[in-house]
């Protein structure tokens, strides 16, 4: 993938077939240390010990309509071309967590990529599920919970205008914050 933020969705859309009711999306840009990392966690089903030793094999998945995964493998190749790696914690019954770690200045590192596109993906199609998305640049933070704006709109995110000013907010947002776009 071109961009780290379509991993991100990627690794979204797996929380949401898990069954999780929230995801929280971190992303740590800490150049002084020269580290990207970004952590994707939910709360959903998680996962048999058996079936996370094989969710980073490409030729493994859990969906009927392809018999190859490449997601997670594509992530972990990325994160270990540029001196970092993958690691997924999953508790049955609890949820996953997968971190993965880049040099943040590695020539082959893609992009971040635009979060507020992804973010604005997720709450749009998945009404029911709610994001904490927390991104941080050395000693700033940005913060969104959707919680908040389910609780302003009254529960009704999904209006096209309100998605386009929730992309245009984070875009805003990430642009302050002055991390990588």
């Amino acid at each position: 993938m071109e961009e780290l933020a379509l991993h991100i969705l990627d690794l979204a859309q797996n929380c949401i077939a898990a069954g999780a009711s929230e995801i929280a999306i971190t992303i740590i840009e800490d150049r002084a240390a020269n580290r990207l990392t970004i952590t994707v966690a939910d709360d959903g089903r998680g996962m048999e010990p058996e079936m996370l030793q094989s969710v980073t094999d490409p030729f493994f998945t859990t969906r009927t309509t392809r018999r190859v995964g490449l997601g997670l493998p594509l992530l972990q190749a990325a994160a270990e071309l540029c001196a970092g790696g993958l690691t997924i914690v999953s508790t049955v019954g609890r949820g996953t967590t997968v971190r993965v770690e880049f040099a943040h200045d590695h020539i082959d590192r893609a992009p971040l990529g635009s979060m507020a596109d992804t973010l604005a993906a997720i709450l749009a199609v998945n009404f029911e599920v709610e994001v904490v998305y927390r991104h941080e640049v050395d000693d700033r933070a940005f913060v969104f919970d959707s919680r908040e704006l389910r609780e302003i709109c009254e529960g009704t995110m999904q209006h096209p205008k309100i998605i386009l000013w929730l992309k245009e907010y984070i875009a805003l947002q990430e642009r302050l914050l002055g991390g990588e776009q």
